[in-house]
């Protein structure tokens, strides 16, 4: 039998999931990251940490199975999105590297904006300048830390660091070459007009491949000390969500995949290069070769609902906590949500904007406030859902949903009214880790492409159709939900100075 190991470079931990040729998860391993904030704002790690976390991660699946490393006959990566990860002529790491969720850049967005013209810069990347992404983050190293800058010789993600000690090759997906905005995203490349605007040198950038294309092999050295056989192929993978829609097969035009975690993921699935003129949504290409797709991302989905367990009810299990929620009419009696609590990227890119209870009575109980915080969710969710159609993919035939919030029965109507759509759950739950493996096998031929191993691994476990009634009331909530940010907005704003 072949197995296929799936490496998941995450913010909270490097996970190894290894599978076989049937697809059935045969083990996994997860080794925690330290995460450093050594400013307000900044977010950093220390790159050595991911690498030691992956030969930890690695050994100990290999370990617990029993598999010998000379029966994992591919491997992919996948991992945290958009972190700058700087190494010199050596290789060796230069700075931590600042992550995906750093908010120092804010200037340096406005300079990229500035020159290149913010339309042109989304047309041209299928995006805005966030944050968020890898090109301002070259910046501010340019423009504060110019003693790291002159030494500068490779431009690496999180996941494409463990990839460089695993094979000693410089390699990067496209899909999360697409999020670091110096993409031409039609041609599915480095843009040269986006490095020549921002004076990034582009033999500083790692050669681009497509998700199941191999990019180098374990060397002799990351054989030595992960127990895996020198010579195995390593393939390109993806970055975490787009890895995360091959795992739960979300891979065709047609089927979005639902992420309802901590923050909630809405991804679909393009033939071509679909961008929202106004950089409402990320567009990015697919780790699926010749695909791309657009996602819209709320900060707080299943962190609302959490955040409302241990506010109000501390201790409380999330089964009982829902329960009564259930006997709650839909549209709570009158009473709204806004699951902005940590700030919001799609629709709205606020970071100052703010979580709310609009239209409280005394009617209104503890189960008219669960049931709110699960259907203002889902109301921010369908935003991400509107801003697909509205860029050019009208045909959603199925919702793929996974993550924690997923489990809840009453959660999944709701959202499959709100969306006015079917919401499918599938028997794969390893989410990213468990896609980059896919693209191990079909690197190697275990399966002729993407879509083959898809259909040969993933499953159907479960449908949630929308009930003609709920959909009707809930149109006619969305539109009142709707108007609930732009009203408070300047209020939020001047609360954030108090």
């Amino acid at each position: 039998m072949a197995y296929f190991l799936g490496i998941d470079v995450s913010t909270t931990g490097v996970k190894a999931l290894l599978i076989d040729d049937r697809g059935s998860v045969v083990g996994e391993a997860n080794t925690e990251n330290p995460l450093y904030t050594p400013q307000p704002l900044w977010s950093e790690q220390d790159p050595l940490d991911w690498w030691n976390g992956a030969v930890t991660s690695i050994r100990a699946v290999l370990q617990q199975t029993g598999v010998s490393g000379e029966l994992v006959n591919g491997i992919g990566l996948t991992g945290q999105m958009h972190g700058l990860t700087l190494l010199d002529e050596r290789g060796d790491v230069l700075r931590p590297a600042i992550l995906w969720n750093d908010q120092r850049t804010g200037a340096q967005c406005d300079t990229i904006r500035a020159r290149l013209g913010r339309e042109h810069l989304i047309q041209l990347t299928g995006n805005d300048a966030l944050t968020g992404f890898t090109a301002p983050k070259i910046l501010w190293v340019q423009e504060n830390e110019p003693e790291v800058y002159r030494e500068v010789r490779h431009i690496l993600l999180p996941k494409d660091y463990v990839r460089y000690r695993l094979t000693g090759a410089f390699a990067i997906d496209r899909a999360d070459g697409a999020g670091t905005i110096l993409f031409d995203l039609r041609t599915r490349d480095w843009s040269p007009e986006m490095l020549g605007a921002l004076q990034i040198p582009l033999e500083w950038l790692p050669k681009t491949f497509e998700g199941p294309e191999i990019t180098g092999t374990v060397n002799d050295e990351a054989a030595r000390l992960t127990g895996l056989r020198a010579g195995t192929p390593v393939v390109a993978g993806g970055g975490d969500q787009a890895a995360q829609a091959v795992g739960v097969g979300a891979v065709k035009p047609g089927i979005i995949a639902l992420t309802l975690g901590t923050s909630g993921v809405v991804f679909a699935t393009t033939g071509q290069a679909f961008i929202e003129p106004q950089g409402r949504l990320h567009a990015f290409c697919h780790s699926a070769p010749g695909r791309w797709h657009l996602m819209g991302v709320m900060l707080s989905a299943a962190g609302s609902l959490r955040w409302f367990r241990d506010t109000f009810a501390p201790g409380k299990g999330y089964d009982d906590l829902l329960a009564p929620a259930a006997t709650v009419p839909a549209g709570c009696e009158g009473l709204l949500f806004l699951p902005y609590l940590t700030g919001e990227r799609t629709p709205h890119p606020d970071p100052l904007a703010r979580g709310a209870f609009a239209g409280l009575t005394v009617r209104h109980s503890m189960p008219h406030l669960t049931r709110a915080v699960l259907e203002g969710v889902a109301f921010g969710l369908r935003d991400s859902f509107e801003l697909i159609k509205q860029a050019g993919l009208s045909s959603i035939d199925q919702v793929r949903v996974s993550g924690g919030g997923a489990r809840s029965a009453l959660w999944r109507q709701i959202l499959a009214d709100v969306f006015n759509a079917e919401l499918v759950t599938v028997n794969t739950t390893e989410g990213a880790a468990f896609g980059a493996a896919l693209l191990a096998g079909v690197g190697v031929g275990a399966w002729s492409d993407v879509d083959s191993a898809c259909a040969a691994t993933v499953r159907e476990t479960g449908s949630t159709r929308p009930a003609g009634e709920g959909v009707e009331k809930y149109d006619q909530v969305y539109a009142l939900y709707r108007d609930l940010y732009p009203a408070l907005k300047d209020l939020n704003h001047r609360l954030s100075g108090v």
